[in-house]
């Protein structure tokens, strides 16, 4: 039977490896602010590194502070988040800045509850920030950490139920140390992303592998449990995308909701609302042509995407008064408000449409 290592033994040979192998050199860990690691955790949610590395790097040299950040426009800041998706991210950064220059003097607050509280982060997005700026000792969970400690201890189960939720913060909680906290959060994420990964872990890169039940059992792939299987619901939508020279038509969607306060086409369920939506907006003499359509895929649906391309043959007129708000932009200059990726796609390929 396998002995499972002391909490200070876990986290001895977890920074030991760190020592060694742990990443220290990524954007955010240089000349480390709250502020900066907040940014790049919330970036990192669902999104690998070497992604997040150019947008990091953008977004920084834009917005330098939270000051710069809580005083940005939220069209500027979406277009900087252009491609990330997951837009809610950005929008409940936005709102956080704004939180903290209003309740905190512009200074990342340093208290857990105060952290917690911000929109957009969890337990585990807090204890992150507080540890890896401020050396201060919290536990984290994100989707590395729950992988390794799956693994090491054999918690059964999907992590998205709250008994094995528990069942892995408990052990998160038990292992992390009271000095280099900081140095421990981080390995526990290096770890899973590089060694501890989804399919084909490298077990024998592992400061863990000795006393690891997975690997004892041969079972690595079966932790952590996988979310139990829904089928994905299939919906058909239409992207009417009015054009009038060399410039497109995009307005700016509801906050809330699908790719909320992004700008896109406007949506229709088959021609005839599709003209009607365009005779609304002022467009009334247009050339109106299917192109091919095109799957994109949400985490809970997939959204079978119909580009219809509207031509107009004279210029639009005053749109009427409940038309939603939208503007004219040349689509051969960069176009610098927030763009799912759908509507950025259709744009790339317009020239060709015409």
């Amino acid at each position: 039977m396998t002995t499972l290592a002391t909490p200070s033994t876990f986290a001895s040979r977890v920074l030991a490896w760190f020592d060694e192998h742990g990443r220290k050199h990524l954007p955010w860990q240089q000349d480390i602010t709250a502020y900066k690691v907040w940014v790049s955790e919330i970036m990192l949610q669902q999104t690998q590194v070497s992604t997040v590395i150019p947008y990091f790097e953008r977004f920084m040299q834009s917005f330098p502070t939270v000051s710069h950040l809580a005083h940005a426009e939220q069209d500027d800041v979406l277009h900087h988040w252009t491609g990330l998706g997951y837009y809610a991210r950005a929008r409940n950064l936005h709102k956080a800045a704004k939180q903290i220059v209003e309740k905190h003097g512009g200074i990342f607050p340093t208290r857990f509850d105060d952290v917690v509280a911000l929109p957009g982060i969890g337990r585990s997005t807090a204890g992150a920030v507080l540890s890896l700026a401020c050396h201060q000792k919290h536990a984290i969970l994100d989707g590395n950490v729950k992988r390794v400690l799956a693994r090491y201890y054999a918690i059964d189960g999907w992590p998205g139920k709250k008994n094995v939720e528990n069942a892995l913060w408990e052990v998160a909680e038990k292992n992390t140390p009271e000095r280099r906290c900081h140095h421990y959060t981080q390995v526990m994420m290096d770890l899973g992303a590089m060694v501890c990964t989804r399919s084909k872990p490298k077990c024998d890169s592992c400061p863990l592998q000795s006393d690891c039940i997975a690997y004892a059992q041969g079972k690595q792939s079966q932790y952590p449990g996988k979310k139990p299987k829904k089928a994905i619901p299939e919906r058909q939508t239409l992207l009417v995308v009015p054009v009038f020279n060399t410039q497109v038509f995009l307005e700016q969607r509801p906050q809330s909701g699908l790719w909320g306060g992004l700008y896109g086409f406007i949506e229709a369920q088959d021609i005839n609302s599709a003209e009607q939506a365009l005779f609304k907006r002022g467009m009334q003499n247009v050339t109106l042509t299917a192109h091919t359509a095109f799957r994109h895929t949400f985490s809970h649906f997939h959204l079978d995407i119909t580009p219809v391309v509207a031509v107009l043959n004279s210029p639009p007129q005053k749109q009427v008064q409940e038309a939603q708000e939208g503007h004219w932009f040349d689509f051969f200059q960069p176009i610098e408000v927030g763009l799912a990726a759908p509507t950025k796609k259709i744009i790339q390929q317009l020239e060709h449409m015409l």
